[in-house]
């Protein structure tokens, strides 16, 4: 941990960047690469016989190679993470009291996927220690009526799919076979698994683009890669009014110009993930021995890709105590700290009403507890230094004063 008269100095220093928040607004980083062929790909358009296309070859071209990157026959590109979410959900064709079990330490979007495919939702607990779901709780929870397994791969560490997906394969559907698991990897591209790329296990996973996270396709985009050739027909065909396959589909197309800028941070994302992993080794060295603060957890077969550094105040610290603690980071020293995330059913009433009645202890002890503090590939090692100095003076300043 920093010596006290070092933290003095390094906050009397100041940050040396603009003030950083718990989630950049800006996930990437974008040069001239990005603009440059932005631009090819709106000269490329210009003609009136050709215009900005359908399926073009930009829009192939990052398929293919986000396919070869997390090593898939197949990956459909989206205009967001979310459409994918729903594609994943109604490819099952949900019937009313089917359940799909999400972790409840969550950001909305999985569990509304859900109920829009006509599902209903089940919450499960997360592993205390790296905030995924708990293949344990996941099995306690599996009824007749369990249609899948959605696990989130939570601020950039994989979930432990290998465990989930046995937990499936024990608990056969009897209309439909082995309960497919199929991942959220919103917060978690460029992160790896025993191995392998987050995105290869499971029926699907889906991936997001957008302005915050770990690659870019100006401010919002996604993917979804599987090995499966049905499914991958169904989201190619529903992205696009679901003609040719004649399913229910709305347009969900990612344009030319963002597969091209996407080609260009694909090609960028190892290093991306490379700084981020950089700056939060650092940060754990830094915060080493802070009582009453866990860190990050990275198990021996994940590679985490820090979307967020995701701290836990202990027990007594939960709520309000935690709350003061950001506050306090924000007001004095200027940056601003991140709750990623509570239970869903907490933030979303239309959630909350969906699953009267069900509340998780586990999973609410945590979201009391979690705060993210500020990461970037961008980040300097000043400004690493300067937040990590503040958190540990406002640490052992509530410390000293409770």
């Amino acid at each position: 941990m920093i010596e006290a008269d070092t933290r003095k100095k390094i906050l009397a220093r100041g940050q040396t960047e603009v003030p950083w928040q718990g989630e950049p607004l800006l996930g990437s980083i974008y040069g001239e690469e990005e603009i440059e062929a932005a631009v090819a790909a709106i000269r490329d358009s210009m003609p009136v016989h050709k215009g900005f296309g359908f399926t073009c070859q930009q829009i192939l071209d990052f398929e293919a190679a986000f396919a070869r990157y997390v090593g898939v026959k197949h990956a459909i590109a989206v205009n967001s993470a979310g459409p994918g979410l729903d594609m994943a959900m109604r490819y099952l064709q949900l019937k009313p009291g089917d359940e799909v079990i999400v972790p409840a330490i969550n950001f909305m979007a999985a569990p509304l996927a859900v109920m829009g495919a006509g599902g209903q939702v089940v919450w499960a607990e997360v592993n205390p220690d790296t905030l995924q779901l708990d293949p344990e709780d996941v099995e306690r929870r599996i009824t007749p009526r369990t249609r899948a397994i959605f696990p989130v791969h939570m601020n950039g560490l994989s979930a432990p799919m290998d465990p989930l997906l046995e937990v499936a394969a024990r608990h056969p559907h009897s209309e439909h076979g082995p309960i497919p698991v199929i991942g959220d990897a919103a917060r978690a591209c460029g992160g790896g698994y025993r191995g392998e790329k987050i995105g290869k296990k499971g029926l699907c996973t889906v991936f997001s683009f957008h302005t915050m996270k770990n690659m870019v396709t100006l401010g919002e985009g996604g993917m979804v890669t599987t090995d499966d050739d049905a499914l991958a027909a169904y989201c190619r065909s529903t992205r696009f009014y679901g003609i040719a396959t004649e399913d229910w589909g709305t347009s969900n197309v990612m344009t030319k110009v963002q597969a091209a800028v996407g080609l260009v941070q694909l090609a960028k994302l190892d290093g991306f993930i490379a700084a981020r992993r950089r700056v939060a080794k650092q940060r754990d060295e830094m915060l080493a021995g802070l009582d009453g603060v866990a860190l990050p957890c990275e198990p021996p077969d994940c590679y985490h890709s820090y979307y967020l550094y995701t701290c836990l105040v202990c027990d007594a610290w939960a709520g309000d105590k935690r709350d003061a603690i950001m506050r306090r980071m924000e007001e004095e020293f200027h940056v601003k700290c991140l709750v990623a995330n509570p239970p869903a059913y907490e933030s979303r009433r239309l959630l909350r009403e969906h699953t009267a009645g069900r509340r998780l202890p586990r999973s609410e002890n945590i979201g009391q507890r979690i705060i993210c503090l500020p990461i970037h590939p961008a980040m300097s090692d000043a400004d690493n230094e300067y937040i990590c100095a503040a958190f540990i003076a406002c640490v052992e300043s509530f410390r000293a004063h409770r």
